[in-house]
């Protein structure tokens, strides 16, 4: 059974905006063009929501909704770059990410870089990370699929949380209105209801020519949603190259031996990783986040690569040293692997020679 979550953030434009600009905290604000210009709302803080400000509606139709509304003009840049934050802190967690905007993605976390079990866990700590991290909160869903992480993330906006366990999902599908499936609109909506279809599981008991009839060559996927199956994988949208563990901590730590059995322990997860996955890392970095959370991180490279956990865990010991650790508290602890290849070429040198065997030509 895999562990899938939906994270969105909230209101993402204009949340940005209100970090970035207090004096418009808890005030109706709209991301998006002049309303004279014929722009749309890009985004609305939930304030403006409450009037019914939504995104993409015209910008000239948001005003006459929300007198007051403050309009912010867009500013991509910032929000990229907010962006790479959040996502920088879904693939130190895993490398399983698949991007669906800036501001939404799903994640593969049946298997973890902080070892947990449960996907409810990682989820709140992705949360509190990127609260801690951004200032900003994001609402996140936790299912054994894509369908229902999706949904689940938009229960209980914004900064929610909301977990369907398998034994949970049938009576989670008999809520469902049939209109709360993404691509299901207002016209696929109202065939649906002309045909009886009210919820989704009403789309069980329907004959293949009605739900043909309502939408088309889609029958078969509405169908197999309308059972809550749903079989596609978390893609992501890089090559892996690197894999890491890492920890913050309730208390600061101050002991050098309890931080290098953190280390050894952080170091234990990246080897066992690279086990499973046949590769060996070229790269070891430690990473280290003081009490003032200024962090640091201290590389060290391996030419013939290295997979074993005890030879990571040396290097990463070794890094731990060159830090101040010894004189400044510590909030939180990683260890990472870097420059992954497969075993087969990782002994060879660029141009195909042991690293080892200097004097040797290459043909």
């Amino acid at each position: 059974m895999r562990r899938i979550l939906h994270i969105d953030m909230d209101a993402f434009y204009a949340s940005v905006e209100q970090r970035d600009r207090p004096e418009l905290r808890g005030r109706p604000v709209a991301v998006g063009g002049r309303p004279e210009s014929r722009a749309v709302v890009c985004a609305a803080s939930y304030e403006a929501r409450t009037f019914g400000v939504r995104s993409a509606i015209p910008m000239s139709r948001a005003v006459r909704l929300c007198p007051d509304l403050v309009i912010v003009p867009t500013d991509f840049a910032k929000y990229r770059a907010v962006s790479q934050q959040v996502f920088g802190i879904f693939r130190a967690v895993t490398p399983l990410v698949e991007p669906l905007s800036l501001d939404e993605a799903y994640l593969d976390v049946s298997e973890n870089s902080w070892g947990e079990v449960l996907g409810v866990e990682v989820a709140r700590r992705l949360k509190r990370a990127i609260r801690d991290e951004t200032g900003l909160t994001a609402s996140a869903g936790v299912a054994p699929n894509k369908f229902l992480a999706k949904i689940a993330s938009g229960w209980r906006k914004p900064d929610g949380l909301t977990v369907i366990a398998p034994e949970r999902m049938e009576a989670f599908l008999q809520d469902l209105p049939i209109d709360a499936l993404w691509g299901v609109g207002p016209v696929t909506a109202k065939r649906l209801r002309a045909h009886g279809i009210e919820k989704l599981v009403d789309v069980r008991s329907a004959t293949p020519a009605t739900l043909q009839a309502a939408v088309g060559s889609q029958a078969g996927w509405l169908t197999a949603l309308a059972w809550g199956r749903d079989d596609r994988r978390v893609v992501p949208d890089r090559v892996v190259k690197s894999h890491g563990a890492e920890r913050t901590y309730a208390e600061d730590l101050r002991d050098v031996a309890m931080m290098r059995g953190q280390v050894d322990h952080l170091s234990h997860i990246c080897g066992e990783w690279l086990l499973r996955k046949s590769l060996r890392a070229r790269t070891v970095t430690l990473k280290v986040r003081y009490d003032d959370f200024t962090t640091v991180t201290r590389s060290l490279s391996a030419p013939g690569g290295v997979s074993d956990v005890a030879t990571i865990a040396r290097h990463a010991q070794q890094l731990l040293m060159k830090t101040d650790v010894a004189t400044r508290p510590v909030r939180l602890i990683g260890v990472s692997v870097h420059n992954l290849v497969d075993p087969s070429v990782a002994f060879l040198a660029g141009d195909g020679r042991l690293p080892f065997d200097e004097d040797a030509t290459p043909p």
